[in-house]
């Protein structure tokens, strides 16, 4: 097959993934024009995996890419398949061979979904994350999966000095030519462009005399012989050091901070200097000085990833409670996105003080507290954590359960269980994909009793079966024994529920692979009932395909 081949059939596929986003929305599940939809989707798939083993999806703001070739470009931010998939975090998307039209459906009902225009909670990554697909592989970027709270406002706009008027300007001139014959000059105004480039010029210059300044200041300490040359000295310095943070130009502070290490370490500085020194570094982590930083970070100005992490190295534990005050206050999605890494760095040194954030009043502030005990990593935030999956608001119990089934204690066992009863679905079903990443045998035996249970078989098709899809993850003889009890069941009564509950054991095996379940499902490839026969029969080719 020739590349240029692929790449058609790769565009023929993003044409019938726009379309049928378009057209799902449309129509109910049982019309005709909605199944063929889906039929004909899942045809281009199968076209793409007949000579593919995947279908990667690089994404970016207005295009789609697949073996770096672009495949897809809108510009308009209406009906663009990119920004629509790029302004919630995802950066690539895969599609695997073995796909199944359920899943699919489902990936299809996602982006179907109108973010702007309907009352949904949360993002596409973590409606992605929910369904924890086989076949449907996902990477993000993972300041987004926080950033679906309304109360986000647009940047403030920062204005870092003022350019002369042009009337001033021109007043120069005439001054300078007054009494002179000066016959014929024409004047030309100073567009708004020279005006920004005087100003930057200005600030050039303002920068590079505060260097200077702090340079000889330095210089005097050296040369200091008493006590109150070196106190007269350091509250210069500390005056000069106090205007670079005001002055909201990080890489200028860092510049200040690194002279000022480098002369703390001097050996011939004397003891006293060395301490005022060290005291100058300190004042970095004050509550004046970090809502200086933050006003850096909350600016439209791009801060610089070389500048931010030597900024960081200055940074220690006292620094955490202005920038867990400053948290709540951001109002940029880009800011608090540089509070909320800060935090994780800083967080490692002292889990104890960022812990005390979940007591925060602000719902917002707690979910960001849970993403970031999460992103330390350290299993002792367990503790901290459990009281939060209890917590009033939907959107923190789900960021809670999250982080309970990444940091993989014990200690979280039981508090999910809990939560497969919550009265929301969506948290149900977040606690259950949360122990199969624990993936122990107590969590396995939680979802088996689970379940077992009377109650269960009531409850929606889709909720059970990702309970069934979890247990694949197991994918062991007692869960494969469990499978083909499931699938033997028969009953008089409730006859339907029962046969949903088999056909989410045939769901199970397949994914599982399990080869010993082939004879039990082919006595049911006949069966009456479509949705046993239809999962069924997906289970038998999977397995016979080795898919």
């Amino acid at each position: 097959m020739e590349i240029s081949d692929d790449i058609r059939i790769a565009k023929d596929v993003v044409q019938a993934l726009l379309k049928a986003k378009k057209t799902i929305r449309m129509y109910p599940e049982n019309n005709p024009i909605y199944k063929k939809t889906i039929e004909d989707t899942f045809s281009k798939f199968s076209d793409l995996f007949i000579y593919r083993d995947a279908f990667p999806l690089k994404i970016k703001q207005n295009d789609l890419l697949f073996d770096s070739e672009q495949v897809y470009h809108n510009s308009e931010k209406e009906d663009n398949l990119a920004l629509f998939f790029f302004k919630d975090g995802l950066r690539e998307l895969t599609f695997k061979r073995g796909l199944l039209p359920a899943e699919l459906e489902e990936f299809l009902k996602i982006i179907a979904l109108d973010f702007d225009r309907e009352a949904v909670d949360d993002d596409i990554v973590t409606l992605l994350w929910e369904k924890d697909f086989q076949n449907i592989r996902y990477v993000a970027d993972d300041a987004f999966l926080m950033e679906d709270e309304d109360y986000e406002a647009e940047a403030v706009k920062e204005i870092r000095g003022k350019a002369p008027e042009t009337d001033e300007v021109l007043k120069a001139y005439a001054s300078a030519f007054e009494g002179e014959d000066v016959a014929d000059i024409s004047i030309v105004n100073l567009t708004d462009k020279d005006l920004q480039l005087l100003v930057k010029e200005m600030e050039k210059d303002l920068e590079d005399k505060t260097g200077k300044i702090y340079d000889i200041l330095f210089e005097m300490l050296f040369q200091a012989e008493s006590l109150p040359e070196y106190e007269d000295i350091y509250h210069l310095l500390k005056e000069v050091f106090s205007y670079c943070i005001q002055r909201r130009d990080l890489r200028l502070v860092v510049q200040v901070l690194k002279k000022t290490r480098e002369t703390a370490e001097s050996p011939s500085l004397s003891e006293a200097a060395r301490r005022q020194m060290n005291g100058l570094l300190s004042m970095i982590n004050s509550p004046e000085s970090v809502k200086s930083a933050g006003a850096i970070f909350d600016s439209e100005a791009n801060v610089e990833e070389t500048v931010l992490a030597e900024y960081l190295e200055f940074l220690d534990r006292t620094a955490i409670p202005p920038f867990m005050t400053l948290l709540g206050e951001m109002e940029g999605i880009h800011g608090r996105k540089i509070i909320i890494n800060i935090l994780i760095y800083l967080g490692k040194m002292d889990l104890q003080t960022i812990a005390k954030g979940l007591q925060d009043h602000r719902w917002y502030v707690v979910r960001n507290i849970i993403y970031i005990l999460r992103h330390i990593g350290d299993k002792k935030a367990v503790e901290y954590l459990l009281n939060t999956a209890r917590h009033t608001d939907e959107r923190v119990r789900k960021e809670a359960i999250r982080a309970l089934g990444e940091l993989k204690s014990p200690l979280g066992l039981q508090t999910l269980r809990d939560c497969l009863n919550d009265s929301e679905l969506s948290i149900r079903k977040s606690a259950v994909r949360a122990l199969g990443s624990i993936a122990s045998e107590t969590a396995k035996r939680i979802i088996l009793e689970k379940i077992s249970g009377n109650d269960f078989r009531d409850r929606d098709f889709d909720e059970k079966k990702d309970f069934y899809e979890v247990l694949a993850h197991w994918n062991d003889s007692e869960t494969t024994d469990f499978m083909v009890r499931t699938l033997k069941k028969k009953a008089l009564f409730k006859r339907a529920k029962i046969d949903e509950g088999r056909a989410c054991a045939a769901y199970c095996l397949g994914l599982m692979g399990s080869k010993d379940s082939l004879p039990y499902l082919y006595k049911l490839h006949g069966t009456k009932n479509r949705l046993l026969r239809e999962y069924v029969g997906a289970a038998i080719k999977r397995i016979e395909h080795g898919r």
